[in-house]
């Protein structure tokens, strides 16, 4: 078969089948995320079904899928709600951080893996996956909550630092020396403070760049404008994921609005994509030796990240069922873990941290969504609602 033939013909059968997985999991209640990651598993490296023509179309789809995620959650906020979750949520930021970094560290030092090792490790066990938290918050139609403008905080919190964190991480990998680490954070600092600040100042005269009511015009130039941010994002060492977060939070008013209409059928499409692109990415027979302690590590470090959400949404006045859902939705961890162990292994580092980072995202990935539905299971309200004690009976 002609090699363009057999790229329709793997793309088509691969897209048709998400579609009935997204059929299925829509019929027994559940997110279609866990599905998807199970069937690139299945096709991926190692398997009896290896997809070989449309490899590059898929390695290129997740990262757009990547980069529409984000772009679509910052059109949830706008500059000014931006700024007010930085400054309100900095306690959970910090707590995020050292709860959920300091047990990856620990792990890796215990395992003799050495100090550099123990600082992927800690990025690796930090920071949620905000695509597939934003999915999630999308399957469970969770958006309009009380308590998802906490979760967005911690999320765009972690974004962010990751714009600072993986500059230093290369160059520890690399190890370059003390003038060219530090010129590359500084790089990275100067390009964040940038788009931060013209998020923030300029974020109306952006947005004038669009013509709400024209769809074509507005999606080609939104996406456009996306792309190339988030590229420029990657070129200075800057995750192109926070630029197209910064994207969307420039964009308001109509156009923002506008804009979510648009995007969302490639949104849905590429972050499909994106979720298999990763479970073909992966050789399962890499993860059974490292099965054992990436499954002690996912369940001490969701434990520590429920706490730092139903903390965090506590502090913001939740009530206890939020507080819960705010926890349990935090657990997946995801693109920027895989990017971070990409880093360390590629420099050779540790060869079995990217098996166990492996092994590691896709049991919190699979049960991120299914801890976030239990929240709002019949037994689980009963159980987190605080019982009230019987008043005296009247006569």
């Amino acid at each position: 078969m002609h090699d363009s033939a057999l790229l329709f013909v793997e793309v088509g059968a691969v897209l048709l089948g998400l579609s009935l997985l997204s059929r299925l999991a829509n019929r027994i209640g559940l997110s279609a995320i866990p599905l998807y990651l199970l069937a690139g598993l299945t096709l991926g490296s190692g398997s009896m079904v290896p997809l070989d023509a449309g490899a590059e179309f898929f390695q290129f789809g997740s990262e757009l899928g990547v980069i529409l995620l984000l772009v679509m959650l910052g059109l949830e906020f706008s500059p000014t709600e931006l700024a007010t979750s930085l400054k309100s949520s900095r306690m959970a930021g910090i707590m995020d951080a050292a709860l959920n970094a300091i047990p990856g560290a620990v792990f890796a030092l215990l395992l003799g893996w050495g100090p550099v090792a123990a600082v992927a490790l800690a990025g690796i066990t930090w920071v949620s996956s905000s695509g597939v938290v934003a999915q999630v918050l999308r399957d469970l139609r969770r958006v309009g909550n009380r308590e998802t403008p906490t979760v967005l905080s911690i999320l765009v919190i972690e974004d962010l630092a990751m714009a600072f964190y993986l500059p230093v991480l290369s160059a520890l990998v690399i190890g370059a020396s003390l003038l060219r680490g530090t010129t590359t954070l500084i790089v990275a600092v100067l390009v964040v403070s940038v788009l931060l600040f013209a998020t923030l100042r300029f974020g109306k005269v952006i947005s004038r760049l669009f013509i709400a009511h024209h769809a074509e015009s507005l999606l080609l130039g939104v996406l456009g404008l996306t792309m190339l941010v988030a590229g420029f994002a990657q070129e200075v060492k800057v995750s192109a994921a926070v630029g197209a977060f910064l994207v969307g939070i420039a964009l308001s008013g109509r156009v923002a609005h506008n804009a979510q209409q648009l995007l969302s059928p490639l949104r849905d499409l590429f972050a499909a994509i994106f979720f298999l692109f990763f479970g073909l990415s992966t050789d399962p027979r890499t993860i059974l030796p490292v099965l054992l302690p990436a499954a002690l590590l996912a369940v001490i470090t969701i434990a520590t990240k429920t706490f730092t959400g139903y903390r965090a949404a506590r502090m913001a006045g939740i009530g206890v069922r939020g507080r819960w859902r705010a926890g349990l939705i935090l657990a997946p961890r995801g693109e920027f873990s895989i990017v971070i162990a990409g880093l360390a292994v590629g420099a050779g580092i540790e060869p079995q941290l990217a098996p166990l980072a492996t092994a590691y995202v896709l049991l919190t990935v699979i049960a991120g969504p299914l801890l976030s539905r239990m929240a709002d299971a019949a037994w689980f309200r009963r159980w987190v609602t605080p019982r009230v004690a019987p008043g005296p009976v009247s006569a």
